[in-house]
């Protein structure tokens, strides 16, 4: 489990986090939705220890980690697995190397374990014989598959997807949003999804959470914050375009 108490972090004068609290429940989807330039990406930096806030405290399984030692620092971000937004695959690797770089890096596999394991993943999130292939030859939705298969080829206990459908058609997004929770009732991890793909990501995420000024103004099922009576969560979830979201 993943609990953020107290959050505050700014940016020089800018305050982008004010004094959040959030409970990620283990082995359950949950999506923090909000506007563009609300924090939710920073947030999830802070989950996997890219970021250090100015105050508060974040617990991963029990475990404080905020001011902790680099050796510390790095045993807990092996409970991660991250798909970026834009996939950041490497583009001088085939698809079977960059699938593969976590394990040659923080593993003593043997190549044919190795090999076997990647494999394995990528079948998993639908791609055969593209291993060979680069980047540059792939599709957006095929390079977000690649990232996928990368993020769970160590079988970690926790992914965060920082904008997983950014930048792809209607098909594809609904493709990814059915592959991620293929994948999450495959192997069982904790996952925690920012977006702004509203009503899609309701069918996918088991617990939503909404992110405002640097606050969450509500948790809950998909149906409690689709049924919400707060007036920003109700004037986002609309797609109102009557003026600027604005606090009741």
């Amino acid at each position: 489990m993943i609990r953020l108490t107290g959050i505050h972090k700014s940016f020089g004068s800018q305050k982008v986090l004010n004094g959040l609290d959030l409970t990620i429940p283990e082995g359950k989807i949950t999506a923090v939705i909000g506007p563009s330039g609300e924090g939710k990406s920073v947030l999830i930096k802070h989950m996997i220890v890219l970021l250090q806030p100015d105050s508060g405290q974040i617990m991963i399984d029990g475990d404080p980690i905020v001011g902790i030692r680099r050796s510390h620092m790095n045993r807990i971000r092996e409970k991660f697995g991250m798909l970026f937004q834009n996939a950041a695959l490497f583009d001088s690797m085939t698809v079977f190397e960059n699938v593969a770089f976590p394990l040659q890096e923080k593993t003593s596999r043997s190549r044919n374990e190795i090999r076997h394991t990647v494999m394995e993943a990528l079948e998993a999130v639908g791609l055969k014989n593209v291993e060979n292939k680069y980047p540059d030859e792939l599709s957006g939705g095929m390079k977000k598959r690649v990232g996928l298969a990368r993020a769970v080829v160590l079988n970690p206990r926790i992914i965060l997807f920082d904008e997983p459908t950014t930048g792809l058609d209607p098909i594809i997004k609904r493709a990814i949003h059915q592959l991620i929770s293929d994948t999450h009732t495959r192997y069982g991890f904790t996952a925690v999804i920012v977006s702004h793909e509203i009503p899609e990501i309701f069918d996918v995420a088991q617990n939503v959470a909404m992110l405002f000024q640097g606050e969450i103004i509500q948790h809950g099922t998909p149906e409690e914050i689709r049924n919400s009576c707060h007036p920003v969560v109700r004037q986002f979830i609309s797609g109102s375009l009557d003026g600027p979201i604005q606090v009741v």
